[in-house]
């Protein structure tokens, strides 16, 4: 019997619902993730709910740590780290893989395991690798524990970018042209992998972007504008994944928009405009998170491209099979047209993020928003659906 279908006790009748704000990881967008984390403890209406942070560290850890929201914020450029936080440097926090019991247990060596209550809904704040890529929720379908956002495909998906850009071809959903260099292609034959991308350019032209396939934040994202870098781009992006894209530039206007999951459906936020950073190269991590660059909120388009971006929003969150959440990312090129992208699962949700200012212009305080995201997840079933 799965637990959404087990008779709640008087208990769990008369208790607020738990929360428990996920965060930290083993990617390399961690730092960013606490910094999310904080906004989100921040946000959560108290009266509501109860909540329970757990953070997990770079080498997987699950550990308890402090309700101190301030204590997770960027401070002098410097990223802030669940090590930190963590109440102890050895106890570990267990979820229960078992359907019938939300039960989340602390243990410490050499003490016995204390039982810290059932967790009614998770709502994990982890960025890329090992948290947004389906693996978390994979964990939490197993455990019958209902979460904001995707489900494990969409999450997949969302986090693979060749793989989402060959669903949103078979959905009809313009993208950009793209090569994908994986792991055995570059570890076999290095010379046929570069020949690769050197036609790629000599078709579409230079400047190149390199990407890891499965990393988000833009980190390991290198633009390159000639042959001299390509190599040092190609180490960089396999830094953070074995697998890497090479997509060229098109040349127009970066725009993005929101998709939230309401109780009739998915609707569009307003869209925003990413001008260009002089300070940058291109719209990098340090231009979202370091140095703040912003964005433009709404953008300055026309009734009709508005409302096509937010069309185009919604068939991709559709397309992915998304849930609760989506920031879709797209150019508007020279010739008018639209062209996705990205999408991002669990976008950032850091007092400076496009997707909660997007709402915010949109008439959904980031209260309003972190509260319909639970109440999603909480309405949501696990398993198949």
């Amino acid at each position: 019997m799965s637990s959404e279908n087990l008779p709640q006790s008087p208990e769990q009748q008369l208790r607020k619902p738990r929360v428990a704000v996920v965060f930290g990881g083993r990617s390399s967008e961690h730092g960013i993730s606490v910094v999310t984390a904080g906004a989100v403890l921040n946000a959560i209406d108290r009266t509501k709910y109860d909540v329970l942070p757990i953070g997990i560290t770079t080498d997987g850890r699950w550990a308890l740590t402090a309700d101190e929201p301030e204590r997770m914020a960027i401070t002098d450029r410097t990223m802030p780290d669940v090590a930190q936080l963590a109440e102890s440097t050895e106890g570990g926090v267990v979820l229960s893989v078992d359907p019938g019991s939300r039960e989340v247990v602390y243990s410490e060596p050499g003490s016995v395991p204390k039982a810290l209550g059932e967790v009614d809904v998770v709502f994990p704040v982890l960025h890329g690798p090992y948290g947004e890529d389906g693996t978390l929720q994979g964990l939490l379908e197993l455990s019958g524990v209902p979460y904001v956002g995707a489900g494990v495909l969409a999450s997949a998906v969302g986090q693979d970018k060749e793989y989402m850009k060959r669903v949103f071809t078979s959905f009809g959903l313009p993208v950009g042209p793209y090569v994908v260099v994986r792991p055995r292609e570059w570890d076999t034959d290095r010379s046929a992998a570069r020949k690769r991308i050197v036609d790629f350019a000599g078709e579409h032209g230079w400047p190149l972007f390199i990407k890891p396939a499965r990393a988000g934040s833009s980190i390991g994202i290198t633009k390159v504008d000639d042959l001299a870098g390509l190599d040092e781009a190609i180490e960089e992006a396999r830094r953070h994944d074995p697998k890497f894209l090479v997509e060229s530039l098109l040349r127009g206007r970066e725009i993005e928009c929101g998709v939230l999951e309401f109780e009739e459906g998915p609707r569009a936020s307003v869209p925003a405009e990413i001008p260009p950073v002089t300070a940058h190269d291109f719209y990098d991590f340090e231009a979202k998170y370091i140095d703040s660059a912003s964005g433009i909120v709404p953008a300055p388009l026309t009734d009709e491209q508005t409302a096509e971006v937010q069309r185009l929003a919604i068939d991709a969150f559709e397309a992915a099979s998304c849930e609760g959440l989506v920031r879709a990312d797209f150019f508007l090129t020279e010739d008018g047209s639209f062209v996705i992208n990205e999408i991002n699962t669990l976008p950032g949700f850091t007092p400076i993020s496009m997707y909660p200012r997007m709402w915010q212009e949109s008439g959904v305080s980031y209260q309003e928003l972190v509260d319909r995201l639970i109440q999603a997840a909480l309405r949501r079933p696990t398993g198949l659906r």
